[in-house]
């Protein structure tokens, strides 16, 4: 007997089908493994098991029994647990807090809260993920990685017997990714019923018992891993062949775009010297931590730097301020697009506008028929999924907002574009689209680079690729000499040297 199981669900959002008539189950101590391209509607379903939304039509049965969730509480009840994509922690309140929210330990006497108590449950969990932080520390403090741990450590105190996660690696080192899947490891063996959402194919490969497809909302196919290859799950996916993962591209280096020479950023990134030609796309490689964002934000002007020069076009300039950078034809599309990215509460057509005001205003007045046709013809070229161009951005899958971002870039008329984890969450049909879009990019003699953690990504697209070690440039390799094992050698040994084609 199935732990969890949809039968026929269906949803839809002002009549447009978000699921129809989509079938799951997951067994006790399954992993099984939920794949599609965002928009497909894998959100949704977590939602609806979740208890945050009802289904249309349908029906979802735990243990056996036909139940109909009236809440996130009433799914918690039936020892159901969400990590979701969408990280649900309070920046202001302190780790332990959030660890058990609405939980926390009282004192029989006063009721008052037992904080000596609290902090000692939440060493406990924060161990359970590997993370050894103060437990009094704001989550607002942490970064992206640490917060997704905490997610997970919370996930777990629950003591669930289902356990949906929703891109739970997105953020994650390598280290901190074979821990995670050591506790998913536990949990199969404790007989918990694991649901895991994933963008990254390896993994699904190397953990998922079964795998179910969806496509449109609608159920593709649920077949053991070991009777796919990547290939035909890819096929299954996005509908169609894809013969190559990465689109070819021949270099056409142009003259120098970009110079940085010597750039500090304290205490994170030592002098830094690098650059970036016409029609050339650079990878910037290193582990979490090493100092990628920084440098990026710092060459950028959105942190402030101690030392170094940036060139543009041969020119020294001064770039004290984003508003600097853009004005001098340079992009930065941020790691954390829904934090510092977008406007989510804002229209697509407000958010691809939002960097170049200027080419819609006359006499002080914005022209709005324009900015929506602007954001028309971004929505037709990126291939947007959206009802209208005036639609919230919040309410945009993760692939579809991170169009909008680029597209915000694309009317900025930048030349130099820097990418932070442009893909990430990302499907891999939408992946390839923005590879296609990045190779444009190059092709029309734009500067490109692109920082990513996944290192297929950074060998597929790049002409060259830079490492970073402790917040220095400790290497680079290229052509022949572009390979996972060499950029991890030099990202672990903190060696400079440089490994080029043979």
């Amino acid at each position: 007997m199935a732990l969890l199981e949809l039968q026929d669900v269906s949803k839809s959002y002002s009549g447009v089908l978000a699921l129809q008539g989509v079938c799951l189950s997951v067994e006790r101590g399954e992993v099984h493994a939920l794949v599609g391209e965002n928009g497909a509607g894998k959100s949704t379903l977590i939602k609806i098991v979740a208890g945050a939304i009802q289904a249309d039509e349908g029906a979802v049965w735990v243990d056996g029994s036909k139940v109909r969730l009236h809440g996130p509480s009433h799914s918690q009840a039936l020892g159901i647990s969400v990590i979701h994509q969408e990280l649900n922690l309070l920046p202001q309140m302190s780790v332990a807090e959030n660890l058990f929210l609405a939980r926390e330990p009282r004192r029989k006497v006063c009721r008052l809260l037992d904080w000596p108590r609290l902090r000692r449950m939440a060493r406990e969990a924060l161990a359970t993920v590997g993370l050894s932080i103060d437990p009094a520390t704001r989550v607002a403090r942490l970064s992206i990685a640490e917060k997704q741990l905490v997610e997970i450590a919370k996930a777990l105190t629950l003591d669930a017997r289902i356990i949906l996660m929703d891109e739970p690696s997105a953020t994650l080192t390598e280290r901190e990714l074979g821990r995670l899947f050591r506790i998913i490891g536990d949990l199969k063996q404790r007989g918990v019923a694991v649901l895991y959402i994933s963008h990254r194919l390896e993994e699904v490969f190397e953990i998922a018992d079964r795998v179910t497809v969806i496509r449109d909302g609608q159920w593709i196919d649920t077949q053991p891993v070991d009777c796919l290859d990547r290939r035909s799950l890819i096929h299954r996916m996005v509908g169609r062949e894809m013969e190559e993962e990465f689109p070819p591209r021949k270099a056409r280096r142009g003259g120098e775009l970009l110079r940085v020479d010597g750039l500090c950023v304290p205490g994170r990134v030592h002098d830094a010297s690098f650059c970036v030609r016409s029609g050339e796309v650079v990878g910037l490689g290193g582990l979490v931590g090493a100092g990628r964002t920084e440098l990026a934000r710092a060459v950028f002007g959105a942190d402030p730097r101690s030392a170094g020069r940036i060139s543009i076009e041969g020119r020294e300039a001064r770039v004290a301020s984003c508003a600097e950078a853009i004005r001098l034809g340079m992009a930065l599309l941020t790691e954390d697009r829904k934090e510092q990215g977008l406007h989510l509460g804002r229209g697509i057509h407000q958010n691809i506008s939002l960097v170049n005001l200027k080419e819609l205003v006359s006499f002080g007045l914005l022209r709005l028929v324009e900015e929506r046709r602007v954001a028309g013809r971004y929505v037709r070229e990126l291939s947007i999924r959206t009802p209208s161009v005036t639609q919230q951005v919040r309410n945009l899958s993760g692939g579809n907002q991170q169009k909008v971002v680029l597209a915000k870039w694309l009317y900025s008329k930048a030349r130099i574009f820097l990418f932070d984890e442009p893909t990430r969450g990302i499907d891999v049909g939408t992946k390839y689209e923005i590879y296609l879009l990045l190779n444009r990019l190059a092709e029309a003699g734009m500067g490109v680079m692109i920082i990513s953690s996944e290192l297929p990504e950074l060998i597929g697209l790049c002409d060259r690729v830079l490492i970073m070690a402790d917040g220095r440039i400790v290497g680079e390799v290229s052509g022949e000499g572009m390979t996972q094992e060499a950029i991890m050698e030099l990202a672990t040994s903190g060696r400079s040297r440089a490994v080029e084609a043979g």
